[in-house]
């Protein structure tokens, strides 16, 4: 009888909602500027390697551990993705080293186009020497040391904290998708769908002394142009050492959100990209000055892979193509045809999805690629707007992501920008409600319900 009382106690104690300050929270940076000449990644105009630093790089890490042993690990890197192979790499030794498993730990990358080229991302973009190629190699095994490191950092790091939530709204994103159905070019487009959306975290000790903020917003990292060769994090970066200067210790963190069709504007120059990260700090400072909703555990995380179909192709659209002028199409077309002739065409492309909940509030939705707004939108429409944040670029960043509105439109995202990806083609018509059920599965496993 006493022993059936307890049992029943230890159930109703189990199934009490965790209270606000239950969590722990680490947090580690590590600087990843390269130290030689390396390609920046992002614009194919670039013919030669960059020529220094302007403003450093980062990756930086949040640890979070509830009561009752709940994990998870938010990295953020001043890159333009990372790769499948890279992050696969990071995971596995993450897991050996300090027992967190896949799902736990999320790899969001800034997409800053003044960053280094990351190994196995956009290799059609570049032209290279032997040499060159090795530094990038070089570079991404480096890159991945100092990751898993950062992460061992933020996970030593872990103390006692005061979590909470809280929402801006930026001003310098624009969607660029501009033209009609079928002639989209990119350019600037008012009327275009946006998401000005920026969610801040704040992460205080328990007497309310500011550690930590981690902060997002979905516009590309492109105010610096092709025709710039200095390392430099571009807006996301500013903002970062913006907040930083102005709170000594503090580590800012920034996640790029569902950005994939939208521009900063204007741009173009170093002074706009100081201008728009410089309001993008005041934005979240301006929201950690106000009242925000507390966070809690416990921590539920999922994660959901998928596969992304290709439209069909034909092993003699690809010979066609080898015998064009078109340089990147011709190297598209070489690894195509090498796939053919193995026996393996590519008709589809694996696809991550991942969320962290915390307690009953906050739902942070990691998708991978370069994610167009519609899916933000649609994600927060279908699960609720407050405190869904939903970041593109995370984990693996193999393409464009379209919706079937963009797919059907053409241009840039759905159709062009896989040649630089080194894919065979655009997606199948389904891509969106593919990526839809895997978000769906992966927001059941956490507990979030339509």
């Amino acid at each position: 009888m006493l022993r059936d009382m307890l049992r029943i106690l230890i159930a109703f104690i189990l199934a009490l909602p965790v209270l606000a300050g239950d969590l722990q929270v680490g947090v580690g940076r590590i600087k990843i500027s390269p130290e030689q000449p390396i390609f920046l990644s992002g614009y194919a105009a670039r013919k030669k390697p960059s020529e220094g630093v302007k403003l450093e790089i980062w990756a930086k890490a949040l640890a979070f551990s509830d009561k009752r042993n709940g994990r998870a690990v938010v990295v953020t890197t001043d890159l333009i993705g990372m790769s499948r192979s890279l992050s696969e790499r990071v995971g596995a030794e993450v897991e050996k080293k300090y027992g967190l498993r896949r799902a736990q730990l999320m790899i969001n990358s800034s997409h800053t186009h003044s960053g280094p080229a990351v190994r196995d991302n956009l290799d059609s973009m570049f032209d290279l020497t032997p040499e060159q190629r090795q530094v990038i190699i070089d570079y991404g095994n480096g890159l991945v040391s100092k990751l898993v490191s950062v992460v061992g950092a933020a996970i030593a790091d872990l103390q006692p904290a005061e979590v909470s939530v809280g929402h801006g709204t930026g001003t310098f994103a624009i969607n660029r998708r501009q033209g009609p159905s079928g002639g989209v070019k990119i350019g600037l487009n008012p009327a275009g769908p946006v998401d000005q959306d920026v969610p801040v975290f704040r992460i205080t000790t328990p007497d309310g002394k500011l550690r930590a903020v981690l902060f997002g917003y979905a516009c590309h990292n492109t105010t610096l142009g092709g025709d710039l060769f200095l390392v430099h994090g571009d807006y996301a970066g500013v903002a970062q050492a913006e907040i930083e200067a102005k709170n000594p210790g503090v580590t800012a963190l920034f996640m790029l959100l569902c950005g994939g069709d939208a521009n900063p504007n204007p741009r173009g120059t170093y002074a706009l990209a100081e201008k728009h990260g410089a309001s993008l700090a005041a934005e979240v400072s301006r929201v950690m000055a106000g009242t925000m909703k507390p966070v809690s555990g416990p921590l539920r995380t999922a994660w959901q892979m998928t596969d992304l179909a290709f439209a069909p192709h034909t092993r003699a659209q690809f010979e066609e193509e080898l015998k064009g002028t078109n340089w990147y199409k011709q190297r598209r077309a070489e690894a195509m045809l090498k796939a053919y002739d193995k026996g393996r065409p590519v008709t589809a492309i694996p696809y991550p999805v991942q969320a962290i909940r915390f307690g009953k509030s906050v739902t942070l939705v990691g998708l991978g690629g370069e994610v167009v707004v519609d899916y933000a939108l649609r994600v927060k429409k279908e699960f609720g707007a407050e405190d869904t944040i939903v970041a593109g670029y995370t984990n693996d960043v193999m393409s464009y992501i379209v919706s079937k509105r963009v797919l059907l439109e053409g241009g840039y995202e759905p159709v062009d920008s896989q040649i630089y990806y080194g894919n065979p083609g655009p997606y199948t018509e389904d891509v969106e409600e593919t990526v839809m059920g895997a978000v769906k599965r992966a927001m059941g496993k956490v507990g979030r319900k339509r």
